[in-house]
């Protein structure tokens, strides 16, 4: 008996600590309703034009809320000037704890729940001592934290609100911290980093009525004059991007987990973008990288997602990124740098090639044709060809594509010629082909790249195609012999003949475990940025089942979980730091995989839906692509399904399709 009552007692516990910490609102929002199960803390990030902040947060045993502010500047340079020598600064400040009451601090607070949806919101209560008496929940504490969007700050509202039967006085204190930089620390002299509250002094506070405190942590070169400001519009300025992104690029399912998390991703993937002197530059953050551009975070993955969404500082900054690294085109066909650092000062080609042209031109191309821009088109041309060009110098005699390395700069071992590489270039020559007849290019020049992609194709299978582990699949490299995550590549890019066996081994215990995919059997390393690849490439094979489960579990873990809201960089490297174009790249997913969209021309696009057996409709509404704000919407139908394709002036398709057919979409 008492191993019966022992065994119910550990599935109890079991069950309390698998459920899912946040709940989505009908707003949208995350909720965390604060229960027995604290402590408890976690760290998000989020940016502005002009800063980032990683809020390292949590509620403590006794249920008070804990924050610690990580700042970074990264326009005010630090030297050296390097990638990750931006000005920065944590603060460890408790502001309710300097308010009073008469002459007592607030006690005992209890957070009652933290929500997340583009801004931090924390409703919390205190206790206070009222003619020696303890009075429960005397003040409420309704905290918002945000980043300027475009300005240099950082804000903190504190809403207090009386619930005594009688009047209180507060006492607000006159905060006023203050750093100086040494003049010869930074790259633009000294720099003065601080936080003030806007508002001091003694506050009479009614039943029922509420006082707002407003903190802002701010930076600027000692040289200049900070901006003025109201904190209140920075809160109206963030909430009006937040609305941009939610109304344009709006997903619809079945699963409110997937809808929830794409539109959180929207935010992340679009915040993180910075107007340095170099122009606007989107970066990865992570408190480390900003102010810079990098040919996988940023060609690759971040800037084919950015015409979707139709955000104009997203698609200013692709073609920003793309223009930079242009300049470094050169007759000697030398690599172009994995990066480009310091506001575009400067660069990093610490990996050497990475197969970085086959990244910049798969991005570009990719770019221009969802755009839709002609013009845009034109200037991206000669990179795109410089980058191609380049791939086919490097081909070795077996016909894939060499490199010094791969994205992951040597962490793990990648061979002379390893299977990303070769397959990013393999699809760069296919969006080459649409480009050039798009730009009305020579017809010899779009034959040779069609020939080039064909026989890359069947290198690729003769190269990399092997057993492994008894899967029919790829080895990354020659001579490797564990499997590795990044063998999803070839269903990214139309390559399904291995596509089964491939798709087994990435869910096999191998490579799967509850945190993603390891980037190595046998390790214990796992990087989303490749599990999001292959949950792309999974529901593009037509495997739509199998990536229906593994895509809910991942985003009900990254979404509801114990860290959240946001596709993550890697772990243990990072320790899960949220940087931005994973959130691109988990909107690919729907966008390439699940609708199976491929860019053909600056008007057009290849349509292959996949839907879940068990969804009877899905939608993405205001795509703003193709020079267009178009809605897709998909209805399972007998045995098809029926597309409906329209613009707010006409109805561009509307018909019923088998299963796995795939069909042409003109906006013209």
């Amino acid at each position: 008996m008492r191993s019966v009552l022992f065994s119910l007692l550990l599935c109890t516990v079991i069950s309390v600590q698998a459920a899912d910490r946040w709940h989505i609102q009908a707003d949208g929002s995350l909720l965390w309703m604060i229960d027995e199960r604290v402590p408890h803390s976690d760290h998000i990030e989020m940016s502005g034009q002009q800063l980032s902040v990683v809020l390292r947060y949590g509620v403590d045993e006794n249920g008070a809320f804990t924050l610690n502010r990580s700042l970074v500047f990264p326009m005010l340079r630090m030297k050296p000037n390097k990638t990750q020598n931006n000005l920065k600064q944590r603060f460890d400040v408790n502001i309710p704890g300097m308010v009073t009451i008469d002459d007592l601090t607030l006690i005992n607070e209890k957070v009652e729940w933290v929500k997340l949806n583009g801004i931090m919101e924390v409703k919390s209560s205190f206790s206070t001592v009222y003619r020696r008496k303890t009075v429960p929940k005397a003040i409420t504490l309704h905290r918002r934290l945000c980043p300027s969007p475009y300005n240099t700050y950082y804000v903190e509202e504190y809403a207090f609100t009386n619930h005594m039967e009688q009047n209180v006085r507060l006492r607000l204190p006159q905060l006023d911290i203050r750093y100086e930089t040494l003049e010869e620390d930074g790259v633009y002299g000294s720099y003065v980093i601080g936080a003030k509250t806007l508002s001091h002094g003694i506050k009479v506070l009614e039943k029922g009525q509420t006082l707002k405190l407003y903190v802002v942590f701010f930076a600027h070169k000692k040289s200049s004059v900070p901006p003025t400001f109201t904190p209140e519009r920075v809160f109206m300025e963030r909430d009006a991007l937040l609305r941009q992104w939610a109304d344009h690029l709006v997903l619809t399912t079945p699963d409110s987990v997937l809808n929830t998390m794409f539109a959180f991703a929207k935010i992340r993937g679009a915040e993180s973008i910075y107007r340095t002197k170099g122009g606007l530059m989107h970066g990865p953050g992570g408190e480390a990288y900003y102010a810079a551009i990098w040919a996988n975070d940023q060609a690759e993955y971040m800037n084919p997602f950015f015409p979707y969404l139709g955000y104009d500082i997203g698609n200013e900054s692709a073609l920003n990124a793309y223009r930079h690294f242009a300049r470094y085109m050169n007759d000697e066909y030398r690599a172009i740098p994995s990066s480009i650092i310091s506001e575009g000062v400067g660069f990093w080609h610490g990996a050497k090639d990475r197969g970085d042209g086959a990244m910049i031109a798969y991005g570009a191309a990719r770019y221009s044709l969802a755009r839709g821009d002609k013009s845009e088109a034109q200037q991206l041309w000669p990179l795109i060809e410089w980058c191609l060009e380049y791939c086919r110098r490097q081909k070795i005699p077996e016909g894939v594509v060499s490199s010094d390395s791969d994205e992951l700069e040597n962490r793990f071992p990648s061979g002379k010629a390893n299977l990303c590489t070769s397959c990013l270039y393999y699809d760069a020559l296919n969006s080459a082909v649409y480009l050039g007849k798009a730009l009305q290019k020579p017809k010899s020049q779009i034959r040779k790249y069609q020939l080039e992609a064909d026989s890359l194709r069947r290198a690729i299978e003769d190269y990399f195609g092997a057993e492994m582990k008894n899967y029919h699949t790829y080895r990354y490299y020659e001579g490797n012999t564990l499997l590795r995550s990044w063998i999803c590549m070839p269903l990214t890019v139309g390559i399904y003949n291995r596509a089964e066996g491939t798709i087994s081994a990435l869910f096999s215990p191998y490579l799967w475990t509850d945190e993603g995919l390891l980037t190595q059997e046998g390790s214990e390393t796992y990087w989303d940025r490749s599990l999001l690849y292959a949950l792309r490439g999974t529901f593009a094979a037509g495997e739509v089942e199998k990536g229906i489960e593994y895509l809910h579990k991942y985003s009900q873990h990254r979404l509801l979980g114990e860290h959240v809201p946001y596709a993550i960089e890697a772990w243990p490297e990072g320790n899960q730091r949220h940087l931005s174009a994973e959130s691109g790249l988990y909107c690919r997913i729907f966008i390439e995989g699940m609708l199976g969209i491929r860019p053909l021309g600056f008007r057009s696009f290849l349509l292959a839906p996949h839907l879940p057996k068990d969804w009877k409709e899905m939608s993405l509404r205001h795509i703003m692509a193709f020079g267009h704000d178009f809605d897709i919407e998909i209805k399972k139908e007998n045995k098809g399904y029926h597309v409906l394709v329209t613009t707010e002036k006409k109805v561009l398709v509307n018909k019923t399709i088998l299963p796995y057919e795939k069909i042409i979409v003109n906006l013209k």
